[in-house]
Parts: C-alpha cells; structure tokens; sequence
C-alpha cells in the first residue's frame, strides 16, 4: 500500500476507485512496441552506474564506489529478479510480458547483457581504477607484489586472526560436498597426499568477518583470500598444494510468505528467512584461470548451468571496495554536501533548533531532501513531539530505518513519556526483514502498538502524525514523504516531503492509518490517492485532464519523477498524452 498526496477536492471523490473498470481503454493508436523489458530496462540503469565508473572526469575514489555499488546492485538483481524469472519458468508460468518476451527469452537476454556488463566491469577496475588509485598513492596489490617485511607482517595476521577461524572442508566418499552460502567468497582448493598420490579438492570459505581488502601498510591493500591461500599449507599440513581457485556464489534470496495460511505473520517470516539461505544457486563466478576439471565439479555440485558461470579476472566481489573508498582522502572525492534547515522552517541558519510543530502551525513545509536536512525537518518533528507535553499520540510508518535509527528512539521515547504510540512496521520490505522484525520487538518492549500492515500488501506508504492538543483544539500534524524514514540515505536521496496541519489531510491520514491498524473498508480520500485503489486512476484521470486542458487551448503539462514505471495503463495514457501535444518529462531510475 502507497500513498501520495494530490490536491483535488471532496466532491469528485466517487470518481477514482472504478474508473478504469468502466471505460474501454484506447491503444489502437499506440506503438506495438511500446514496453522496454522490465528487467533489460534494469540492466540498462545498473549499467549507467558502471559509467559513473568509468566517467574520467569524476575523482578516481568516487569512481571506485561506483564499481562497488554496480556489484551490489547486480547481486541483488540476481537474488531476486533472475531467482523469480527462474521460478515462473519452472511453474511453467510463461505468459508474455508487456514487452513481448516470455520468461525465457527474458532470462536468455539477461544472461547475455550480464556477461558482457560483468566483464566491462572487470576491465574497467583492471585497466582503469587500479592505474588511476595507484597514481594517487593507493595501491591493491596481489601477494606476489608484497614486500618481504609486508608478507611478515601478514604471516602474524594469519596467524592471529585467520588461522583460528578458518574451517578447511574435504570432498570425498566421507566428506559431502560442503553447502556453499549466497554471496560468500571461497577458495577450491586441490592438494595431493604424498603418500597415495591421491589428489584431493577442498574449500575454504573466505570468512565474512573480516574486510575484503587487508591494509598492509599506508594505503597499500591485499585481497584476503590471497593471504589465506598463502598459508594453505597451514590448513592442509602434509599434503602438497597443486591448485586453488576463487569462486562465489549467488542463490535464490527472494522470501515467499503464504500470509493468508500464516496465523502469526512474523513466526511465518522467521521461518522463512531461514529457508532463504539455503535458495538454489542462480549465478556462479570464477576466476578466468580455473582449472576445467575443478569448475565442472563446481557446476556438478553447484546444479547450474553454462549461462550462470561467469568467468571474471581476479579478484572477484568488488563490493568490498567500500573499505578502500572509506580511506580518508578528501582528495580524491567529490566535495561533501552539506544540507542545510528549510528556509521555511528556520529564515537564517542557527545552532538553536526551529520549532518544527510552531512552523507547521503557521505554513505548510515543503521540503526537498537532501537539499534540506532531514535531521532538523523530519527527524526533528519527531524527536519535539516525543518530549512535548502537549502531545498526545504519535502515528508512524516505517519501512527501511538505519541501524542507529533516531525515529525509532523518537518513537521509543514518545511512548516511554505516557504518548500513544503507533508503529506500521513493513517486516516484508526486502532484505531489511530480519532489522525490520528486530525492530518490532524493540518499539514492543517500549510500549509501542506495533502492527505488520494488511495481509496480501506491502505498506510502501511514508507517512507520519502527530496528534497534539494546542489548547484550542486537537490539531494532527501531518508528514507525508517519498523516500524512507532513514537518515543515512536521506543525505544522499533526491525526496519529497510535505509537513502539514491541513485538517483535510489531516482526516484522510488519520483514516488511513486506521484502515492499517485496525478493521476498515474506507477507500476514499478527500487529498490521497492510496493504492492499490486510487493511485493508478488519479494519475490517469490527471493525465487526461491535461489533455483536455491542450485541446481547449490552456496551458498543458505532465511532469513525473518516481523510480521505475511499470504500469502499462499509466504509460499508455502517458503515449496518449504526448500524441495529442501535451508536453512529458519523466524522471525515472
């Protein structure tokens, strides 16, 4: 469930929930080919990261942290987008997309495009990032590059930090091959006994704990599994090491919940957070120099098969960049944004904090994130009324929040002061599941109304209120928002956010927050548009109305910012509009 604020008034409200249920929908005069691929269409985005990378005039630290953030965001596609591909073909669920291409072609195309953006990434770290960081004093060294000193030094690493917790696992007639964790790096490796002249495989799995990169010495790094494979016959003593190899893999990682069988909807999550770690494999990197009689039993082991092997130069998981970006060289980065208070909640910039509630009273606040800060906007509305005495109930959204989250201890302290306080916590949102059901258990303990949302829906929806008795009247203090309730990500994502005490707004957040916390049927917003009911009809009945603004000689334009657009009827009206003249400019990830 999401919602956006619109302005449109109560007396058209009948209009939105059927309006597509009664009326023929025209595309006779519509392009064929019309729809990109979702999933081709994700690629292309994720490969305008990798050319972030590869832009020569961005500083060569900035350009690393885009080879990292491609090789997460490929990971993910892979754990869920491909894993799902993967499963409707297997349920044999090969309906045509939009675009034209069933489930199977669809698959085809990625596994091609992804090959090709796998090794323009491996080129770009090996001919272009590693020259450009060596110049600027970085180096990421292999261990034959180390000097004697350095290798001294990691030889007392080894032994102090790896060697106790390395767990070296033999494959033979008594020893299975080992379960193979998503997205964890390890080492196959193959030895000889000396005395039956047997040769061996085993795997050493690379441990998780400790950073990719090991600095040994000033802004000098090596890959952990090359120091591990230094000291291999330290785990394997006796025997004689003939090879060893780096391979990861990637598995099924999307959660599954059959909500309306599931008496308790998070025990259902738990549980199935658990199966999620042993998902089939979807995708199996190696290093170009693996021995062939060594992949094969990876593939044979691993089930995969020939277009999921991704043959990369080493080293693999460049997500691990993140530990060299993190290097304190302000040189060799883009200058710090600094966000600054909305004029609108404080004219002048000061070291006293603005009254964000006092504000609110007097105007609505439009706030454009992270341009204005959300540490002295949201997060502050928030903190101020958990302490103000006035206040008698907070009313929360919360999908994905940080670690460290300051609106859950807003929350926490807003109930610990005697507030009523409700929390529509998404234990679905992906990936931020298990923080999610920690969460909750948190804001319980505290006293806080925890509720998951309604079966069958995710609560996409970023909303806050604050209901405060102001002597007068009650007044509800309203924050509707685009992007999440998290102050790390808020400093880097382009969002919106409307603080109000409009008493119409106010009414339908309140409505809405009812409908999630409780029993209701209520469909119908005076200023929301709430999916899964309105949304799609508004922006359609807004669309249209454009049009009829073009043909009657009024001024006539559609601007539409939003992360992915995948509803066909809303991209159809959108062709319809730009048919008949209207002027269309979209912003889409």
């Amino acid at each position: 469930m999401s919602c956006t604020s619109s302005i449109r008034t109560p007396e058209v409200r009948g209009s939105f929930t059927s309006l597509w249920e009664h009326r023929p929908v025209e595309t006779e005069s519509l392009p064929a080919d019309r729809f990109l691929d979702r999933e081709l269409s994700w690629l292309a985005f994720n490969q305008r990261v990798l050319e972030l990378a590869e832009d020569q005039d961005l500083p060569c630290l900035e350009r690393a942290k885009f080879l990292a953030i491609f090789a997460s965001n490929l990971d993910e596609f892979f754990m869920v987008r491909v894993a799902g591909l993967k499963r409707r073909i297997a349920t044999g669920i090969a309906v045509r997309a939009a675009s034209g291409l069933t489930p199977r072609e669809v698959l085809e195309n990625i596994w091609e495009r992804a090959h090709e953006l796998q090794r323009e990434h491996a080129h770009a770290f090996r001919n272009d990032i590693l020259p450009s960081l060596s110049n600027a004093g970085i180096q990421l060294l292999r261990w034959e590059s180390l000097s004697e000193p350095e290798r001294r030094e990691m030889n007392s690493f080894f032994d102090a930090h790896l060697f106790p917790v390395l767990t070296p696992l033999a494959v033979d007639p008594s020893h299975p091959f080992p379960y193979i964790s998503g997205l964890s790096l390890n080492l196959a490796v193959v030895v000889r006994n000396p005395i039956s002249g047997t040769e061996l495989f085993a795997r050493v799995k690379i441990p998780p704990s400790l950073p990719r990169f090991i600095l040994v010495g000033h802004q000098r790094f090596v890959p952990l599994e090359d120091v591990i494979a230094a000291h291999l016959d330290q785990l394997f003593p006796g025997m004689h090491i003939l090879q060893h190899h780096s391979f990861r893999v990637t598995r099924n990682e999307d959660v599954e919940v059959e909500e309306d069988d599931a008496e308790n909807l998070l025990l259902a999550l738990e549980r199935e957070l658990m199966r999620r770690r042993f998902g089939p494999p979807v995708r199996l990197e190696v290093e170009e120099s693996i021995d062939p009689h060594v992949l094969a039993l990876l593939v044979s082991e691993l089930d995969v098969n020939e277009h999921e092997v991704f043959h990369l130069p080493g080293p693999l998981d460049l997500t691990g960049l993140w530990t060299v970006v993190s290097l304190d060289r302000d040189d060799l980065k883009q200058p710090r944004f600094v966000s600054k208070t909305s004029k609108r909640l404080a004219d002048v910039e000061s070291s006293s904090p603005p009254d964000v509630l006092a504000a609110v009273r007097e105007r609505d606040v439009l706030l454009h994130h992270p341009y204005d800060s959300f540490s002295t906007s949201v997060q502050l509305f928030l903190e101020q009324a958990a302490i103000d005495p006035n206040v008698l109930a907070i009313k929360q959204t919360l999908y994905r929040t940080s670690g460290d989250s300051p609106i859950v201890d807003a929350l926490i302290n807003a109930a610990e002061n005697g507030k009523q306080v409700l929390a529509i916590v998404e234990i679905k949102a992906r990936f931020d599941e298990q923080n999610n059901i920690d969460w909750s258990r948190k804001l319980e303990q505290s006293g806080v109304h925890v509720v998951y949302g309604l079966v069958g829906l995710k609560t996409h929806s970023k909303l806050s209120m604050v209901v405060r008795n102001d002597g007068d009247q009650l007044r509800r203090y309203c924050h509707i928002g685009t992007g999440n309730y998290h102050p790390k990500t808020a400093r880097l994502y382009e969002d919106f956010g409307l603080l109000t005490c409009n008493p119409v707004v106010g009414d339908d957040v309140s409505n809405l927050f009812n409908v999630l916390s409780g029993y209701s049927l209520h469909t119908e917003y005076a200023r929301l548009l709430v999916a899964p009911h309105s949304v799609r009809s508004g922006l359609i009945e807004r669309i249209e109305r454009e049009i009829e603004h073009h043909r009657e000689g009024r001024p006539a334009r559609i601007r539409l910012k939003c992360n992915a657009l995948v509803d066909e009827r809303v991209i159809d009206a959108l062709y319809r509009a730009s048919q008949a003249g209207v002027q269309v400019d979209i912003w889409v990830r």
